[in-house]
């Protein structure tokens, strides 16, 4: 493009005017940097007024097509040193060490075998190799198991894979994903399970612990056995204990709480479930907490038959 006839910052508002949707493209950023470092000079950028400077740069912005934040760098670079060049420098990336054939042979192993967990392949890979001397498994072959899943996802693999299909996620209807909101009112229960803990191969019993949010009233109660059966009695004689109405149960996820049995009591009783959603670790913090400042600290893990804490 000839610009020549612009020679002013009167003309150039003008043209920004009258140009301001028109965008211009130069053949290699090699002439592009030449530009600007001219444009730089006609205009003398470095004696004019702050005012004048923006109009000058909005002017090489459009002309150029640069951010205003890599036009500013450029500027100054100029400044600095007086010139403009280009990088030669690139970003350092570490060798490849996977080629396409390893990704083929990753991928006709999954193929034939339906995608297995990642350790599994890789010890079929490296039995390749190893036990019949399979060459071309040689660089494939000493691949971790954790390596694997990255190939997978690769643009290759997912291009040839036959057995790309992600696990359905079991869905329980019972209880609902949040957490509870008590707004400074009591009756909002939150509740986990402890291990006492083994002694000489027998099990330990089970101490429910169940804490009230707001009051921080808190009652315990032990099973022998973690089921439906031991858990369906104590449940609702340590939910009568509370001396205040019960409005919200919320536990974790375990399928000693989140169960048909637990639910038909909770629906009797009137009173809300709710259990901790996914990637949310805090939901139940309060039940944690206790299980370590109450339960561990005063309870221990002794079993009924006794041992060290």
């Amino acid at each position: 493009m000839n610009d020549s006839h612009i020679i002013s910052i009167t003309q150039i508002k003008e043209f920004l005017k009258i140009n301001n949707n028109i965008k211009f493209r130069a053949v290699s950023r090699e002439e592009k940097y030449q530009w600007i470092e001219k444009a730089l000079l006609k205009f003398q950028y470095f004696r004019q007024r702050k005012r004048d400077k923006t109009i000058v740069k909005n002017y090489i912005r459009q002309m150029t097509g640069l951010s205003d934040d890599r036009l500013t760098k450029l500027i100054n670079r100029k400044k600095r040193f007086g010139k403009l060049w280009l990088g030669s420098t690139r970003r350092h990336r570490f060798p490849r060490k996977y080629t396409p054939e390893d990704i083929a042979r990753l991928i006709e192993t999954d193929n034939l075998h339906y995608r297995l967990s990642g350790p599994a392949t890789k010890r079929i890979l490296a039995r390749e190799y190893q036990e019949y001397g399979k060459e071309k498994y040689q660089n494939i072959s000493a691949i971790s198991s954790s390596h694997i899943y990255n190939l997978r996802v690769t643009r290759q693999y997912q291009s040839h894979s036959l057995t790309i299909k992600k696990t359905n996620p079991v869905k329980v209807p019972i209880g609902e994903r949040r957490k509870p909101d008590p707004q400074g009112k009591p009756g909002y229960l939150r509740v986990d399970t402890v291990h006492q803990g083994d002694l000489e191969k027998e099990k330990g019993i089970y101490h429910i612990n169940i804490i009230d949010e707001v009051t921080q009233w808190e009652i315990v109660g032990s099973v022998e056995k973690i089921s439906e059966h031991y858990l369906e009695p104590l449940l609702e004689d340590l939910i009568s204990q509370f001396p205040f109405t019960i409005i919200n149960f919320h536990s974790d996820n375990g399928s000693e709480y989140i169960n048909k049995v637990v639910a038909k009591l909770l629906n009797k009783l009137l009173i809300q479930q709710t259990k901790s959603r996914a990637r949310h670790c805090n939901d139940n913090a309060l039940a944690e907490c206790k299980n370590g400042a109450v339960i561990r600290k005063y309870i221990g893990y002794q079993s009924e038959k006794g041992c060290n804490p």
